[in-house]
């Protein structure tokens, strides 16, 4: 091992794509490569010296290939796929492995890091890189160094820290959509001992697409990072450095892309029995509703997919036909706008995210072979977004007078009532306005702060033996709220107080069913949906690698690490509905603090090798054995119900057990690199979530990967360089089956879907179907169809009643009540994991004379197709897609000038990269998820 602590320059060896220097060096040829060192092992190492598969970029790679913030890395790192989560989160998946569970008190799959101190809230899909001295993504479970919830790989960016010179730079941006980006940075040595650094960023550009109501763009960004790090060097011994990172933005981002629904209208008749014709086919036209999901298991890519979804489907639905304030469907006959930017919302979405972050770091070399490092950290994130639900007008609007086919009908002066209540058939809903029409909205909200410090002892011996070992500590406390408002629940309530309180307002204790007064809900409200379970991670492990030199070309590396995971989560029920104020109590007999511990050793064990191998200038061999885990967790509280079926309060850890081979190697006089990478996981209790009764259930499952990576770097002649970085991935699980809540029945036509009285779905035979509908239409009561899910009793509880589909027991028209069909997964990919992922890159410098440099760069991505689900149906599947960037940049390095003109996604495609279903009581439509449309910009940079 190096008898050095810290390696101080570049060493020339070969790397990995576009994460080189883009300069060559003049110490071998013209064409050598020039690498980065990297921090992959928390030890500075020349990156083909690292045993482990990494990708490194530095600031002028980054910029040259686009790689503008964390969503772009997709595009050059093998096995890697991205998108926004419906929720303003993410998923960074990394061979598969990444996070599609949505809790409160889950993890992701992939560790963010910034300086290698870990964050759990962060803004890497927001936020752009600047002034970094490099960003690194290691791929492959890293449980020993990186610990917690690290199954995937980890992400960790660099920052550039103070330097003992004085330099700046500024640099400035302008693109179509009016973008202006502006970037710079300050580097001032204040005198021997300290040294500041200060760097800033700031985006404003117009939205990619209208709101068509409003008129306003819709998808701005209005966001600015600052920076300030301040260095301390008092001897040769000691650094130490304090950092503040400040993130902000106050913009009208879209969380999600387009809504995708083809409309189901509901069954024209049930296995031959029709609706009723009284009251005009008023009756006849609710019964239906409640045969319908809102929209159908459909490709995305099929026709009518940009439908609406039928409301009459949606709990917002079902009180507006109670109260008779909508009849029928509210977006019956209504079609999207086919542009996929474009939007059609009561409003404008509302984003405003910011983030400070605190960082102490000291190194302190106790010998010449032994360092002591301390990094601690504090961050505090807040985030507001508020959007319209279904991002589109209704067709229809409110009842003047109530439809006379209501639950209210029978009440004494019920139309006068309606009229003083609802003038007009306007709804005044403190949450979403006064409106005549179906109106609904979403808040999603979160406020963290997060401690953590850790403490590193690492040697430098000269002999055959060293090692690196710590401890860490993390504390991580959440608060926030998701809510969903409808005026159509609001209504319903007012009514309903007014007969039991005659206050239709009233913000009181039972029997009135408070409605908040407030435009931004406070929690008192009981007439809107909000999911609140304030969070408390504390967490702490020990670790250790010790590295043992068989020979000087033959090292064993092997490493420990024990974690414990403390989690809880305050148990507040779901209020919607319920009588009284306020935040909501626990589920009855379940405890006021949800809790759960997880105590993991994790490690790895493994060689690396440099042979002489004759044919290459420099060969590194590994190999290593390693296991990986991330928490289980506790599933968000279940809202309860007549016909509501809750799923289990908490989810398992996951564990991948890791076999890796690869080879880095140097070849061509340095000229060239080549390095090839195979692994296989055994996946235990891989965590997915689905949404059941407007409740996020996290199931697990075990699944088996394999896959292999190819990166290179070629640079044949002077100036020009080829990169390739190629992944292939097969996913496969293993065992284990669910419910597929788009489909229900799996397409049984002996089976039935039906609404319950809480807007879930259940699963009935046709027969059973048949003689609800029948006593429906005898009895004229249309809403007597609510009970059609509600078991009576426990009664044939565990009957087949078809296709697989087991009965929880019998309803009052005696007819057994299944949740659906439960669907084999063994077999199938995991959701995310593309066969394919292929980046290739080429770039031309020309030397001009007098030290000016023109530098033309293109690259070119492309995976293959995925789903976005585990049932690998075709409503999941995502086409494959591509991506080509093209960049131009004159420089003059030594008057420090830089011009720069780029193009992102040239071809300009709409490509969907994943999609988020809805639960029943929404009407089952997808979220989708968009990559940027085409955008195109020149820049000007002077550097002093």
């Amino acid at each position: 091992m190096s008898n050095t602590l810290h390696l101080r320059s570049l060493l020339i060896v070969g790397a990995s794509a576009v994460a080189l220097s883009t300069i060559a060096s003049p110490a071998w040829s013209q064409n050598v490569i020039e690498e980065l060192v990297v921090t992959a092992q928390k030890r500075e190492e020349a990156l083909q010296d690292v045993p482990i598969a990494v990708s490194a970029f530095n600031q002028d790679a980054l910029e040259k290939a686009k790689i503008d913030g964390g969503p772009n890395l997709v595009l050059a790192v093998p096995n890697v796929n991205f998108s926004k989560g419906n929720f303003t989160g993410y998923n960074f998946q990394i061979r598969g492995i990444g996070s599609k569970l949505v809790a409160g008190s889950g993890d992701a799959g992939t560790g963010i890091h910034l300086n290698n101190a870990p964050l759990i809230a962060n803004n890497l899909f927001e936020t752009e890189f600047y002034d970094v001295e490099r960003v690194e993504v290691l791929r492959g479970p890293q449980g020993t160094l990186y610990g917690r919830n690290a199954t995937g790989g980890v992400v960790n960016m660099i920052t550039a820290k103070p330097i003992d010179e004085f330099e700046a730079m500024v640099r400035g941006e302008i693109g179509n959509y009016s973008s202006r980006k502006l970037r710079g940075m300050i580097n001032v040595p204040l005198g021997d001992t300290f040294a500041l650094r200060l760097a800033g960023s700031y985006l404003k550009r117009d939205g990619y697409g209208k709101n068509l109501v409003t008129g306003n763009d819709a998808d701005d960004r209005d966001l600015y990072g600052a920076r300030a790090t301040l260095a301390f060097t008092p001897t040769d011994d000691f650094r130490a450095y304090f950092m503040w990172d400040h993130f902000n933005e106050e913009d009208n981002r879209s969380r999600i892309g387009k809504q995708f629904c083809t409309k189901d209208t509901g069954l024209a008749n049930v296995g031959g029995v029709g609706y009723s014709a009284a009251a005009g086919g008023l009756i006849g036209q609710i019964q239906r509703g409640f045969f319908t999901q809102g929209c159908q298991a459909t490709s995305l890519y099929s026709a009518g997919v940009l439908g609406t979804v039928n409301s009459q489907a949606t709990l917002g639905g079902l009180f507006g036909a109670l109260g008779g304030f909508q009849t029928g469907d509210a977006y019956a006959g209504k079609i999207q706008t086919s542009d996929v930017r474009d939007i059609e919302s009561t409003f404008d979405p509302i984003y405003n995210s910011k983030t400070d972050i605190y960082m102490f770091n000291v190194d302190w070399d106790l010998t010449e072979e032994l360092k002591l490092t301390w990094l601690a950290a504090f961050t505090q994130y807040d985030l507001y977004t508020r959007q319209d639900y279904n991002r589109y007008v209704p067709s229809t609007n409110f009842n003047t007078s109530p439809n006379p086919v209501s639950a209210l009908a029978g009440v004494p002066g019920y139309a006068g009532i309606y009229a003083s209540l609802f003038p007009g058939g306007v709804v005044n809903d403190p949450q979403n306005g006064a409106f005549n029409r179906f109106t609904t909205s979403d808040i999603s909200s979160a406020n963290t702060e997060q401690w953590s410090h850790e403490v590193r002892l690492q040697s430098a011996y000269d002999g055959p033996f060293n090692f690196n070992v710590g401890a860490i500590m993390v504390r991580y406390q959440a608060t926030g709220d998701y809510f969903v408002m409808f005026n159509t629940g609001t209504a319903w309530y007012q009514v309903n107080n007014l007969l039991a309180t005659g206050n239709p307002n009233c913000n009181a204790a039972a029997p009135c069913v408070a409605i908040d007064p407030n435009q931004e809900p406070n929690r008192s409200g009981h007439n809107y949906y909000d999911a609140y379970g304030p969070y408390d991670l504390r967490s702490h492990a020990f670790f250790g690698e010790l590295y043992y030199e068989l020979s000087d070309t033959l090292k064993l590396t092997g490493g420990l690490r024990y974690t414990v995971d403390d989690k809880e989560v305050e148990n507040h029920q779901v209020t919607l509905g319920t009588p009284g104020t306020g935040i909501g109590g626990p589920l009855p007999g379940t405890p006021a603090i949800l809790k759960t511990k997880f105590k993991e050793t994790t490690g790895r064990i493994g060689f690396d090798w440099k042979p002489d191998l004759g044919f290459t200038d420099e060969t590194l061999i590994y190999g290593f054995f390693a296991r990986g885990y991330k928490a289980g967790g506790l599933n968000s509280p279940c809202s309860g119900g007549a016909g509501v079926i809750c799923g289990p309060a908490s989810f398992e850890p996951e564990f991948i057990k890791s076999i890796e081979f690869g080879a880095k190697n140097t070849l061509l006089d340095g000229t060239m690199t080549m390095n090839l990478t195979v692994f296989t996981y055994d996946y235990e209790g891989y965590q997915v979530s689905k949404i059941v009764n407007r409740a996020s259930t996290n199931e697990n499952i075990d699944a088996k990967v394999k896959g292999a990576e190819f990166e290179s770097v070629w640079q044949p002649l002077d100036g020009l360089r080829l990169n390739a970085a190629i992944g292939w991935l097969d996913t496969e699980i293993q065992s284990g089956v669910s419910i597929d809540t788009f489909n229900r029945t799996q397409s049984n036509p002996n089976l039935v879907v039906v609404k319950s009285a809480a807007a879930s779905n259940c699963v009935v035979s046709l027969a059973s179907a048949q003689t609800a509908l029948t006593i429906s239409n005898a009895i004229s009561n249309p809403f007597a169809l609510l009970g059609v899910c509600t078991p009576a009793s426990t009664a044939g509880a565990g009957t087949n009643i078809g296709g697989g589909a087991i009965a929880v027991g019998t309803n009052a028209f005696g007819g057994l009540v299944s949740d659906g069909v439960p669907v084999g997964l063994e077999g199938k990919e995991l959701p995310n994991a593309p066969h394919w992922t292929i980046s290739l890159g080429a770039q031309y410098d020309w030397d001009f004379g007098d030290g000016w440099n023109v530098t033309l760069r293109g690259d070119y991505y492309k995976q293959t197709e995925t789903f976005a689900r585990i049932y690998n149906s075709e409503p999941d599947r995502i086409n494959d897609w591509h991506n080509v960037n093209l960049t131009l940049t004159i420089a003059n390095r030594e008057k420090g000038w830089e011009v720069g003109a780029y193009v992102k996604n040239a071809t300009d495609e709409e490509a969907i990269t994943d999609f988020y279903l809805t639960d029943d009581s929404s009407g089952l439509f997808r979220n989708a998820f968009y990559t940027e449309p085409r955008t195109y910009g020149i820049s000007l940079q002077k550097r002093f």
